[in-house]
């Protein structure tokens, strides 16, 4: 008689979760709550960014060539909003004679030159104020040089004499090193902190961050070249592209967050397929094994 060999039963058959039921578990909600949290962040500074991007009362074309006070544009130690850039002010006062001084590369219509540059004690202020200004052009050294003594001589003689300046209000340039090789005391930027370390008297005083370039010489100097300012564009275009940005980040906070499930179930179906292969094999090698060859009676 023969007997039949006794199989091993198959595993019982395990289905794999969806993805939809991996991202439906409470640590995928829970996770893809504060990846929403972290894309909202995100989308306000977008926001932010982009309602600064457009000037809805941008400044009327040519405001910046209506002569204004001095003090009604900006007050000492105040930056200078950008829209008031080249404004156009007028501000009146006396010289400090010994603070009149050559700023060299300054160019008038493409001509490199030199600026001489003074202190203006501001008239009228409760406190001692100063600014810096541009009083003239000269396209030698030697021309400059003569001016600062002519200016120097003119202040010494009536040092309480009020003069007023009309001319262009600009924002600082940065302080500079003196070209290798020159004097130390070279000044190539036209910064008024750098005036200030120069000047004299300047104890409990108030000095503006801006300088005033003056629409004409003043002293044996030619006038100085300066044009309205270019009318500025409403768009901020340099805004728009951070506020770009910030969609892009949102939006990658939540691909992040799908992407991790999706990686989470592709692992999990990738397992289970691993746990029936293994569990299969090792049916298949029992079987084998305890399998025995047919017998006669």
């Amino acid at each position: 008689m023969t007997s039949a060999p006794a199989t091993e039963p198959l595993p019982p058959q395990v289905f794999p979760p969806t993805l939809r039921e991996v991202m439906l578990r409470p640590r995928w909600i829970a996770l893809l709550a504060f990846s929403l949290v972290v894309a909202g962040v995100l989308a306000w500074l977008g926001q932010w960014q982009l309602g600064r991007a457009v000037d809805t009362s941008p400044p009327e074309p040519g405001l910046t060539e209506v002569v204004q006070p001095l003090d009604q544009v900006v007050q000492p130690g105040d930056y200078l909003p950008e829209p008031l850039v080249g404004q156009r002010v007028e501000v009146s006062g006396t010289w400090v004679a010994s603070d009149f001084i050559v700023v060299s590369s300054r160019f008038n219509d493409d001509v490199e030159g030199y600026w001489v540059t003074g202190q203006l004690r501001i008239a009228g202020t409760t406190a001692p104020t100063s600014i810096a200004v541009a009083t003239g052009w000269t396209a030698s050294l030697e021309a400059a040089d003569a001016a600062v003594d002519a200016l120097e001589r003119q202040v010494a003689a009536d040092p309480t004499a009020l003069v007023q300046v009309t001319g262009r209000l600009i924002s600082d340039e940065g302080p500079s090193v003196p070209p290798s090789g020159a004097d130390p005391l070279t000044i190539t930027r036209m910064s008024p902190p750098m005036l200030l370390g120069r000047w004299h008297d300047t104890a409990e005083l108030n000095v503006y961050r801006q300088y005033v370039a003056s629409q004409m010489a003043i002293g044996p100097l030619d006038d100085i070249v300066s044009p309205a300012p270019d009318e500025r564009s409403r768009v901020n275009w340099l805004n728009i592209f951070y506020a770009a940005e910030w969609a892009i980040f949102a939006g990658f906070a939540l691909y992040l967050w799908y992407r991790l499930a999706r990686d989470a179930w592709e692992k999990e179906v990738e397992d289970l397929e691993d746990e029936q292969a293994e569990a299969l094999a090792e049916i298949s090698a029992s079987s084998s094994a305890t399998g025995a060859p047919e017998s006669r009676g």
